[in-house]
């Protein structure tokens, strides 16, 4: 019975440990001045006439990759978004370019249905939004329940992170740009 209490106390404290560690005003701070430098090494590195489309596209990496640097690789989520980045860069140095053999070989209109699929309309709901949530958690698929749920959470604290410091940002930017033009 102890041991339960003892698991028990210590899991709670991680999680208030996660809490703690992505809403504390220091985390803040250190992400934010990391992401403004980030934000400023893209947009010096970036070519000038870069549509409005591929900008975010490109903020929103930069955001990310901070997030999981800031994170240190401590979780599932960081390692998976700072690993996809590396492997992006390496498959752009690697590509070859070929037709691929599904291009040339006429598609139907509608596809047929598979066994998988038909085994995921038939999983419970509980089952369901499992699966749905590992899909959302960056390095989550096929995760156990109870490690996707504790990444679920300080990914999700995280990210309300990473929205109050791009708000904060973004109201500095304009507050700036209004000064200038008023």
């Amino acid at each position: 019975m102890k041991t339960r209490k003892i698991g028990a106390d210590a899991q709670s404290s991680d999680i208030s440990r996660t809490e703690v560690r992505w809403r504390s005003e220091s985390s803040q701070r250190i992400y934010s001045v990391k992401l403004v430098e980030a934000l400023q090494r893209a947009i010096q590195n970036s070519p000038p006439a870069l549509s409005i489309s591929a900008g975010s596209r490109a903020v929103r990496d930069v955001a990310d990759r901070v997030l999981a640097m800031t994170a240190k690789g401590r979780t599932r989520w960081s390692r998976a978004i700072l690993a996809s980045r590396c492997r992006l860069s390496i498959l752009r140095r690697h590509r070859k370019v070929k037709k691929s053999r599904a291009s040339r070989i006429n598609r139907r209109s509608k596809p047929l249905s598979t066994a998988a699929e038909d085994r995921t309309r038939r999983l419970p709901a509980v089952e369901k939004r499992i699966k749905v949530l590992s899909q959302l958690v960056p390095g989550c698929k096929g995760a156990p329940v109870t490690d996707l749920l504790e990444e679920a959470g300080d990914y999700i604290a995280a990210l309300e992170m990473q929205i109050r410091s791009m708000i904060t940002l973004t109201e500095i930017i304009s507050g700036s740009n209004g000064e200038r033009t008023g």
